[in-house]
Parts: structure tokens; sequence; C-alpha cells
């Protein structure tokens, strides 16, 4: 126990955290946003926005993270000059969350659109003959539906984007999680098993309230047919 206490105050290993869950949730927001707009172009009448939206969700799904991570620092700010703050810290800091809404928007709009496979197809033909343009049918009628079909997917896109804001010290965020157990582990090899388990379970004390959360709301809001 003493060796617990004495890491917690020799690293801020809650600021660590506080850290990855600001990536996850800037990032949650941003991928959420671009993901609709993904699945709205999927199921869009016009092909070319199909084919893009198509292009791009093939491309990110098959990416690796690491590499988004390391093109946004060595390329996206070293070569196309890209930068949002003069701080170093927060500019790094947007950078990732940058990566991290590009790859998670495509598992967002694949998430959603397991939704919409779930809306019957009369809905949207009965949208139709009410005289609805596309737009209107989509945000109106199956978006709504298909976000209720799809908590359990977006819970689980949640679970890995946590998970994957870890990453972020790919992005020369060197306050997250991963960077501090890499230094802490450099400097304090004497505790090793220590700084695993308070990471490890650091982990599951913010997962498994997700998990919990997107069981019940997938159970209270499922679409009884």
């Amino acid at each position: 126990m003493n060796g617990f206490m004495e890491l917690f105050s020799q690293y801020d290993v809650l600021g660590a955290f506080l850290v990855n869950i600001e990536l996850t949730l800037w990032s949650a927001l941003f991928s959420l946003i671009l993901g609709v707009i993904l699945v709205v172009m999927r199921i869009s009448p016009i092909s070319s926005l199909r084919a893009v939206a198509g292009a791009y969700v093939e491309l990110f799904k098959n990416l690796p993270l690491t590499i988004i991570m390391v093109f946004m620092v060595l390329g996206a700010y070293a070569q196309l000059k890209l930068t949002f703050s003069d701080t170093f810290a927060t500019n790094f800091f947007w950078l990732a969350v940058t990566g991290l809404s590009l790859y998670t928007a495509a598992f967002v709009c694949e998430s959603l659109r397991s939704g919409i496979n779930t809306v019957p197809l009369g809905q949207a033909e009965a949208a139709r003959a009410l005289g609805l343009g596309f737009m209107q049918s989509a945000t109106e009628i199956i978006l709504p539906q298909a976000f209720r079909g799809s908590v359990a997917p977006l819970g689980n896109t949640l679970i890995a984007l946590l998970k994957n804001s870890t990453v972020a010290a790919a992005a020369s965020v060197s306050t997250e999680t991963s960077s501090l157990m890499s230094e802490m582990i450099e400097f304090r090899p004497d505790v090793i098993i220590q700084i695993f388990l308070i990471f490890a379970f650091g982990y599951v004390i913010l997962i498994i309230p997700i998990g919990m959360l997107t069981t019940y709301l997938s159970n209270k809001l499922a679409v009884r047919r």
C-alpha cells in the first residue's frame, strides 16, 4: 500500500487520466458530428456522395491509428503547418483530438448505419409519400430511430475511443496515461507491478460504467416491433 501512495504523491496519475478523459470527450463529440455527416452521405440518393463517404470509411477503418497520429505531428504540423495554439501542449492536444476524431468517425458512421438497417423500409416510403425530402426524412424519421437502434455499437465505439486515447503519445501528448506510465516504469522499476495495477484498474473503473450505461440505454431505448 505504501508503494501505491508513494507513486500517487510523486506523479500526477489523476491528472494523466483527466487528459485521456478530455481527449475522449472532445473526440467523441467531433467524431459523432462527422460520423452523422458521413452516414447521411452513405444513404444519400447522390452516388458521388455515397462513393466519397464509402471511400473515407474504408480508408480510416483500415488505417492503424498510430499512423494517423504520427501523420498529424510529422505531416499536418511539421510540413503543412497546421496549428491550433501557440502553446506547445495545447497544440498537440488538439492535433491528437483531430486524429482520434477522423479515425473514430468511420466507426461511428458504421455503427449508425447498422442502426439504419433496423429501420423498416416502409418508414422512408411513408416519408416520401408525405412529401418529405431526403434531408427531412433522414433527420426527422430515419436518424432518430437509427440512434435508438445503435446505442450498443456506439457505446462499444466510445469504449474503444477511450482506450485509443492512449495512442495520443504518438502525437506528442506527453501528459496522458501511456506517457506517464512509461516515465514511471523508467524511473521506478522497483514498483513495476504497482504501476501496472494503477493504470489497469484506472481504465477498468472508467470503462465498466460506460458498458453498464450502454446496456441500460440499449434495453431502454430499443424499438419494440
